[in-house]
């Protein structure tokens, strides 16, 4: 008889697990709020970017969406912590092009950021701007390169650390002109646009929606731009491919989740930020910060991740960049 209640309580039971495995996979997505890891510093253009939308998701998504700032090593520390929680829909990483860099750079990096991560989609590209404070007395490509040829040296760029886009975007820059400009590490974009707007570094390469301000103030001057072609909210400054030919890079930012989170959460974010994206508020946003709209299904940003990493993997090699 003991034996027989026993079997009746453990069958209660597992009913009663299922019964809440159940309602919980029936739970409309999302129920509660969704964090949304920026792996690089406030004010950088990542972080510019994502905010542009992350402040009208909630609209959508019915819940808040919390933007959590987890910067260090050039985007590995926050990367690590989306990599590491829970795939369930309510941790989104809003990376950008450092995530197809660092993994090339370091031996040993905590997270592997092809299979780590499901893609959701890329949300943006954009050119980085080559600045210079006035005071170096450089108005074009051209003269650096001259300026660093006669002073091989001397001179240093600033980046938000060993590895990310602004270090690399400089380093290609300078192996492609063949000069010799100093690499200045700091620890995030928003002391680097500080210093560059103080003069006390003279040149750096910054997403132009962090730097376009202070270049129409007249405090910074942007000589260049980093994509194949011109920018179309700055027109009248060069790309830097038109003095150095074959020269391209550009900054993408995208959505990614831990792998193994459920589809219907994915594909709701995806629908979301799409319709967001397709607003003529949120593109008006983008243009003045001089990026382009760019609104992917998960194939085509898995096929950009993997093809920037090859990139990437390449100059890392080619310009012997590999730091451990």
């Amino acid at each position: 008889m003991e034996m027989r209640l026993r079997r009746v309580a453990g069958a209660l039971a597992a009913i009663g697990a299922l019964s809440a495995t159940g309602a919980l996979a029936a739970e409309p997505y999302p129920s509660r709020p969704v964090r949304m890891i920026v792996p690089f510093g406030a004010g950088g253009s990542a972080d510019v970017l994502t905010r542009i939308v992350a402040s009208r998701l909630p609209e959508r998504l019915g819940q808040q969406v919390v933007i959590d700032n987890r910067t260090g090593a050039g985007g590995m520390i926050g990367t690590e912590i989306a990599a590491k929680s829970a795939a369930d829909g309510y941790t989104v990483l809003a990376t950008a092009t450092p995530h197809t860099i660092f993994p090339n750079l370091y031996k040993n990096v905590p997270y592997r950021p092809l299979e780590d991560f499901a893609p959701i989609m890329q949300t943006s590209s954009q050119p980085y701007g080559l600045v210079v404070h006035p005071s170096l007395g450089v108005n074009s490509v051209k003269d650096l390169i001259a300026l660093a040829k006669k002073e091989p040296g001397k001179h240093n760029y600033a980046s938000s650390g060993q590895g990310g886009a602004m270090h690399l975007f400089q380093a290609l820059f300078a192996g492609m002109a063949n000069i010799n400009i100093v690499h200045v590490p700091y620890k995030g974009s928003g002391q680097v646009r500080a210093d560059l707007v103080g003069g006390q570094i003279k040149i750096g390469c910054l997403g132009l929606s962090s730097i376009l301000p202070s270049h129409r103030a007249g405090q910074v001057r942007i000589i260049a731009v980093t994509s194949a072609k011109r920018s179309p909210e700055i027109p009248d400054v060069p790309a830097i491919a038109e003095t150095v030919p074959g020269y391209a890079a550009t900054l993408w930012t995208g959505l990614l989740v831990p792998r193994g989170t459920p589809a219907p959460a994915m594909k709701r974010l995806h629908a979301e930020v799409t319709k967001l994206l397709e607003t003529p508020e949120v593109s008006a946003a983008y243009r003045k910060a001089g990026t382009d709209v760019v609104a992917t299904n998960p194939a085509a940003f898995d096929s950009l991740l993997r093809s920037e990493f090859a990139k990437w993997g390449k100059v890392v090699r080619d310009l012997r960049l590999q730091v451990n």
